[in-house]
């Protein structure tokens, strides 16, 4: 039997699973990792990024030989990782950090993005056809400039800037500084379409290419553990290392989403829509696009803000924070809610719309109006959204997934069958799929995933339908009606 070690380098924490041939998950570890905040600054310190893999690794291998009989660490064909994306991780020849990790979310860069709107031919517009992806303060090339102009000693430091937390952890493995494309999509410096590193964005930015690292495809084998890596991991020198692949690619592949027409919805605290198609969504509004490096085209992601907040909300106000309590509320109300509509834009949004400082409305209330029809509305709202984001969408469905923790409330999965009049497929398994869907580039078996997957489908109602069909050009009416109001 031979094994894949998965790992999620994520922001809160890193996650590894050692994946069998068949599949099945045999041992599993995490460890939680510091988020450092000062203002508008977001920072990690990469070196704990690496004790973490090292304890977790060690970790999960010891577990492997507790469970199954007569396992060795020469039995990992492969290691292969997911991570953060849109970092700056900046090393010196040595490949040891000369600073901390400037985050994805860090907002420290926005004169910089337009100091280089402006020295770049075409501006802003070419930008995002170059790029695929529109010029902002928290992408990684403004963020080298920033780094550049205002701390000139470090900068003079760096040799090499890696892309995603994942990528320093195989720096370190390895000896070799790599990025995948995928991840490498959100650095503001690659041509999205060629796949390689743009020259000319590079010379307005006034930054070196030459710092940036060689690029891959997700499941390129791109070095070996080295000696002292093993020694510190428990990983066998020599065992195989793959590029891997930014987060929100490797959600995608995992759900199953590798042709136009195939959708997934992730619903957490925010969320988003994702799909592949052969061109990037350079014209619709917050649209964020990466290149798959797994199969030919695009991942277009576009991410919403109102999803699991909502449920949160309408929990805390009609529930008392009871989720089993809210649930048989949702359930107790109709579909259309008794007449009631709900703007669910608590936090503004940022696709269908885009604006900050909308925020959520109540329309319809009567007499009649009961707590379970409020919240049933604010769920419905959150969905009556996604179908007004799926419809900016080129290709039809054919079919549409779910994870995310608003994949737990099953009311809200019928509520979004019948809005999106289409079958929802709901992973049970979703929390595993992404490390088994990493292991199957390594071990070269596309259909890994999909044969372990244990999915749900909820299928429309065909009244809820009619009533939704009915409801949704009210629902499209509320934003610009508000939005009017909230600005006067």
């Amino acid at each position: 039997m031979q094994y894949v070690a998965a790992f999620d380098a994520g922001t809160t924490a890193l996650k590894g699973a050692l994946v069998a041939e068949d599949g099945q998950i045999v041992a599993s570890a995490s460890c939680d990792l510091t988020l450092i905040i000062d203002g508008d600054f977001r920072e990690q310190n990469p070196n704990e990024w690496w004790q973490a893999f090292c304890q977790v690794s060690q970790t999960m291998l010891a577990q492997a030989q507790e469970r199954e009989p007569g396992f060795t660490a020469a039995q990992v064909a492969g290691i292969i990782f997911s991570g953060q994306m849109q970092d700056v991780i900046a090393l010196d020849a040595e490949l040891k950090p000369v600073c901390n990790a400037i985050l994805y979310s860090d907002g420290r860069a926005d004169a910089e993005a337009e100091q280089l709107g402006n020295a770049y031919l075409g501006g802003t517009a070419r930008f995002l056809e170059t790029v695929g992806n529109r010029l902002e303060g928290c992408l990684p090339l403004p963020k080298l400039m920033w780094l550049r102009d205002h701390e000139p000693a470090t900068f003079e430091r760096m040799r090499h800037v890696l892309i995603s937390s994942k990528d320093y952890l195989i720096a370190q493995l390895t000896g070799t500084c790599i990025g995948d494309v995928v991840a490498c999509s959100t650095a503001g410096a690659m041509n999205i379409r060629a796949g390689q590193w743009d020259k000319e964005l590079c010379e307005a930015a006034g930054i070196d290419i030459a710092l940036l690292p060689e690029l891959h495809k997700p499941q390129d084998r791109i070095g070996t553990v080295t000696v002292a890596a093993a020694a510190l991991t428990g990983f066998a020198t020599g065992t195989a290392v793959h590029a891997g692949i930014g987060d929100a690619g490797a959600t995608t592949f995992a759900s199953g989403v590798a042709r136009p027409g195939q959708y997934n919805i992730n619903i957490g605290t925010s969320g988003w829509i994702a799909t592949v198609s052969p061109e990037p969504f350079v014209n619709k509004p917050g649209a964020a696009n990466l290149k798959f490096g797994v199969e030919p085209g695009f991942v277009n992601a576009v991410p919403f803000l109102n999803a699991g907040d909502v449920h949160k909300w309408a929990t805390g106000v009609f529930a008392n924070g009871d989720y089993a309590e809210v649930h048989e509320l949702i359930a107790a109300s109709a579909p259309g809610a008794n007449g009631v509509l709900c703007l669910p834009y608590l936090v503004g949004e940022r696709f269908p719309v885009m604006n900050p400082t909308i925020r959520g409305t109540y329309v319809g209330i009567t007499p009649d109006t009961t707590q379970a029809d409020m919240a049933r509305a604010a769920l419905e709202g959150v969905a009556f959204s996604i179908r007004q984001g799926m419809e900016s969408f080129d290709a039809e469905p054919i079919s549409i997934s779910l994870i995310g923790g608003g994949a737990r409330e099953t009311a809200w999965c019928q509520i979004l069958a019948g809005v999106l009049n289409h079958p929802i497929d709901v992973y049970a398994n979703a929390d595993i799929l992404p490390a088994v869907a990493l292991a199957s580039l390594v071990f070269d078996q596309p259909d890994l995933a999909s044969n372990i997957a244990e999915t749900t489908t909820y299928v429309p109602n065909p009244k809820a339908v009619r009533v939704y069909n009915e409801r949704y050009p009210r629902f499209l009416k509320l934003y610009p009606s508000i939005c009017t109001l909230q600005t006067v």
